[in-house]
């Protein structure tokens, strides 16, 4: 029998034989403990992935920061996506929070979600190399009534893609809604690289007829930082991020399992490079259409290098997305 166990006490992996368990818990006391590569966090997340395929019953999961949740574009459409401009597209989805005992409904960690609500829009300004997006993040506070607003996130960022890599800089301002209290501001840069086994393995196909695994890692900057904090219970303040996500296609881009990490470190720590706070997501999308999709997920965010506040939920979420090419623009007549 194998046992995969991750603690929040340390970050390392303990493998014995077959049956994965990944074990995640509230724990007493925290040891601090240098994490020196980012493999390790890409590691944890296949790992974390491929112990949920041998153990269904564990939960399920979301994401938090930027655009991981999964693409619902065709994996055969990546010289397409390529090849053309996007007029204008995106998706929008609603979320209910199922469980939360802990994820807060502001920036000054008050209240608890209840619903979330969120808009993408992008435009391709030229082509894949140079896009335009917005994320319009809302969210209810469940202790008074779900229905009322009490957290605005709005983020404004340029990303591009490069052959296998990508880039963006990006803009966040988290405020509440309902009330005056903290505003969480930054400004970051994030670099990554993309891998997918379609195209970066050449038996795949032959084994894996209806199935893919798209995966990225990369590191980003927090230049500008007015309280964007390092870790969960808002001490700190956030300078470098780490970041890896994967998508496991399990059929035919119709059932996908996703799993995201994402690392901040302490501009106010003596080791400005050790990660704070660790956000893990995993989650289930099921496509019952090609452009709508039905998710369950689970995210977690904890400190790494001493106790402190662990925010957790999880969620079931409707998504819908769109996309009007440039070429539907062209074939109106209009210039």
């Amino acid at each position: 029998m194998t046992f995969l166990i991750v603690r929040h006490t340390q970050f390392y992996l303990i493998v014995h034989s077959i049956l994965l368990v990944t074990r995640s818990g509230n724990v007493k006391r925290l040891e601090q403990r240098q994490i020196t590569t980012l493999a390790r966090a890409v590691g944890l997340l296949v790992l974390s992935i491929i112990g949920l395929l041998a153990a269904p019953s564990l939960s399920l999961a979301l994401e938090k920061y930027g655009r991981p949740l999964p693409s619902m574009e065709q994996p055969d459409s990546a010289a397409a996506r390529e090849a053309e401009e996007t007029l204008f597209g995106g998706y929008f989805l609603t979320a209910a929070f199922v469980s939360n005992p802990t994820f807060a409904a502001r920036p000054d960690n008050t209240g608890l979600v209840g619903l979330r609500h969120m808009l993408h829009l992008e435009t391709d300004l030229y082509k894949q190399y140079l896009t335009f997006y917005t994320d319009q993040n809302f969210f209810s506070d469940r202790t008074k009534g779900w229905i009322e607003l009490s957290e605005w996130d709005g983020t404004f960022a340029l990303t591009g893609l490069v052959d296998r890599f990508g880039w963006r800089i990006q803009y966040e301002r988290d405020a509440p809604l309902d009330k005056s209290g903290t505003k969480q501001v930054y400004a970051d840069t994030l670099l990554t690289s993309r891998f997918q086994a379609t195209e970066d393995l050449s038996w795949w196909k032959g084994i894996f007829p209806n199935q893919n695994l798209t995966a990225y890692a990369g590191a980003g900057w927090l230049f500008h930082n007015s309280n964007y904090f390092a870790r969960p219970d808002n001490t700190g303040k956030a300078l470098f991020r780490y970041v890896a996500h994967a998508d496991l296609d399990l059929y035919k881009n119709r059932v996908v399992l996703y799993g995201d990490m994402n690392f901040f470190t302490d501009r106010e720590a003596g080791n400005k490079l050790n990660p704070t706070e660790m956000d893990w997501i995993i989650g289930l999308a099921l496509r019952f259409r090609e452009d709508m999709e039905i998710s369950v997920y689970r995210e977690q965010d904890q400190p790494l290098d001493k106790p402190g506040l662990v925010q957790k939920y999880v969620a079931v979420q409707l998504r819908y997305s769109f996309d009007v090419p440039k070429r539907f623009w062209k074939q109106g007549g209009i210039r």
